[in-house]
This record gives C-alpha cells, structure tokens and sequence, in this order.
C-alpha cells in the first residue's frame, strides 16, 4: 500500500492495519527468539557446529525477518496515523 492509498482509509481501517504492524513485528520477534533457542541447543548442546547453526537457523531468520518487515509501508502508515492523531 502507497501513502495515497493508506490516506484514503478510514480511521478504523488505519488503527486495523497498525494492529497487523504489531502482530506482525511481536510474531517475527517470537519466531527469531525460537530460532535463537534452537541454535544455541544445537551449538552447545548437540555439537552440531557453525554449519548447522548458518544453515538451518541464521539463513530462515533472515528470510522471515524480511518477509515481515515493511519499513516503507511502516513509515507511511505512521505518518498517517500521527496526522489524524490515532493512536
């Protein structure tokens, strides 16, 4: 969604988006965090080593992370906010 488009919604349209911006972001952080926990079993735990640790944890991350993270449409949607002064 451009500025444009974000600026034509109605104010309950705009406070639904920011709450899809905060679960989005808490989800990416408990999805990362898990991932985290895996790693560090795997690494100290299991033995398993750096390879493991790049492979089946940091690469995933770095894909959900993005996948998730809207920093343009994020930016947008607060200045929105901030102009109507919603919260």
């Amino acid at each position: 969604m451009t500025e444009k488009e974000l600026s034509e919604l109605t104010d309950k349209e705009l406070l639904q988006e920011a709450k899809q911006m905060k679960y989005n972001s808490i989800f990416v952080s408990v999805v990362i965090g898990m991932f985290t926990g895996i790693a560090i079993y795997g690494v100290v735990i299991n033995n398993r080593g750096l390879g493991f640790l790049l492979f089946f944890i940091l690469i995933p991350s770095f894909f959900i992370y993005k996948l998730f993270n809207n920093s343009e449409h994020d930016k947008a949607l607060k200045e929105v906010l901030k102009e109507r002064n919603l919260k």
